[in-house]
């Protein structure tokens, strides 16, 4: 009974620690467009510097554009949307001379863009309220900020922070990338002075940099495969390693698959088959949205189609839960009445109350390879920009494989743990309990990803 008990227990906890969202698991750091503006108020002039850092897919997606027209575009785009008003008005910003563009190599192999850009605007030398608001590139993820220096003869006092932990957007700190700063807009109360600046500092932390990611995991497996270090079979091999360790990050559907694996007292060939789901569904995922990032960017930015399909992975996982839950409840209802008439029909209605459905199976399967990883995105992306998509395809299903095999290990795993417990007697009740609780932690899996895409697509 207190085994039982600890089992369930157990269950629920880690139901919960696999679906809460983790930082490994940033979904949208290859899409990022990052970007910050100093700024300094002085007596005559507001004096600019925007610097942005483009991550790989927003990179690969301007290729055959030369520098200058990329960064004419840039420039078009910030003088455009970067506004900044004084005393109500806005001011007309001019870019001067002294911008700059690099492509410092990111993952896999690929590019990131970095831009600064000198930008003034002309003031009227008077006391009042300076406000930045910093319109470029909605609607995309990233760091954005506005970070206030001291300018010359003006005492400036602003809510805004003066810290940089980016060090001018090259490294990000570790403890912010689950939640970057978002800050576009900021105000300025400015009198005449001495170059004084009254700011909070800000926060700072350990860095991670984005100069050069090109070690990184799986990208990193197809960076080698095309410097064509390493056997076939070893690359595929280290790809299906990389996609067995992906399962593990969150948001995987782990606890999802587990759960409706104890509670339908699912066989092995359940758990083979729903790894087979979860193969072609992101297989075919990472392709999809490869087809999307190349002949549709114009149209949608495969970033926003990421919380669209965490949503449907949620739904999915709601409605599977819900179904579940509903039969697990009629099975113990009708044992209860069974169970004075016939005390061996037990085992009997129990199966029939949680029989496991091809299409509750399908669903389990395909919302846990729905949302596709990133890396695997940016290794169809150089696999077609350096003309070895047979290569990147066969990675890729690799990958998809090893996600899969977790998945599949941890299915039988619980299943076979399930036949162990089944040999042991335990109390009636706790055994009825126990599918109930499972379906439970569906629905709360289901719970936990639609609210996490949601505020995303309001």
């Amino acid at each position: 009974m207190r085994t039982r008990l600890a089992a369930v227990a157990a269950l629920v906890v880690g139901g919960l620690l696999l679906v809460a969202p983790g930082a490994a698991a940033h979904p949208l750091g290859n899409f990022s467009i990052n970007h910050l503006t100093y700024l300094r108020v002085s007596a005559d002039r507001i004096s600019l510097r925007y610097v942005l850092d483009q991550a790989e897919i927003p990179t690969f997606q301007e290729r055959g554009l030369p520098p200058g027209a990329i960064l004419a575009r840039k420039r078009e785009e910030v003088l455009r949307n970067l506004a900044v008003t004084a005393g109500g008005h806005r001011l007309p910003l001019s870019a001067l001379p002294g911008a700059t563009i690099s492509f410092p190599p990111g993952q896999g192999g690929l590019r990131l863009t970095r831009v600064e850009l000198p930008l003034t605007a002309a003031r009227a030398p008077s006391a009042g309220r300076v406000v930045v608001h910093d319109g470029t590139f909605p609607g995309r993820v990233g760091w954005k900020a506005i970070v206030p220096r001291p300018g010359s003869g003006t005492a400036v006092r602003t809510a805004a922070q003066t810290g940089d932990p980016t060090n001018g957007l090259r490294a990000y700190p570790t403890a912010a990338i689950q939640s970057p700063r978002d800050q576009r807009d900021a105000s300025f109360d400015v009198r005449r002075g001495h170059g004084t600046l009254t700011a909070p500092r800000g926060e700072g932390g350990p860095a991670q940099t984005t100069t050069n990611r090109s070690g990184d995991g799986f990208a990193g497996v197809f960076q080698r495969a095309l410097a064509g270090h390493g056997l076939l079979v070893f690359l595929f091999l280290a790809a299906f390693g990389w996609g067995a360790l992906h399962a593990l990050s969150p948001g995987h559907g782990k606890a999802m698959v587990a759960a409706y694996l104890v509670g339908t007292r699912g066989a092995a060939r359940h758990a083979a088959a729903l790894g087979a789901i979860v193969t072609a569904t992101h297989t075919a995922g990472v392709f999809a949205l490869g087809l999307v990032t190349l002949l549709l960017s114009a149209l949608i930015v495969p970033e926003q189609l990421y919380p669209w399909l965490t949503l449907a992975s949620g739904l999915m996982v709601l409605v599977v839960g819900a179904g579940v839950l509903r039969s697990r409840i009629r099975a113990a209802r009708r044992r209860r009445v069974h169970a004075h008439h016939h005390a061996h029909d037990h085992h009997h209605h129990h199966e029939h109350g949680d029989r496991i459905t091809a299409r509750r199976l399908l669903a389990m399967g395909a919302s846990a390879g729905l949302i596709p990883c990133p890396s695997a995105l940016v290794v169809l992306l150089v696999a077609i920009s350096q003309h070895r998509v047979p290569l990147g395809m066969l990675l890729i299903v690799a990958f998809s494989l090893g996600l899969a095999a977790t998945l599949t290990g941890l299915g039988l795993a619980v299943v076979y743990a399930g036949k162990l417990t089944a040999r042991l007697d335990f109390g009636g009740r706790v055994v009825s309990t126990l599918p109930v609780v499972s379906a439970l932690v569906i629905v709360g899996a289901g719970v936990v990803l639609s609210a996490r895409a949601i505020p995303q697509l309001l």
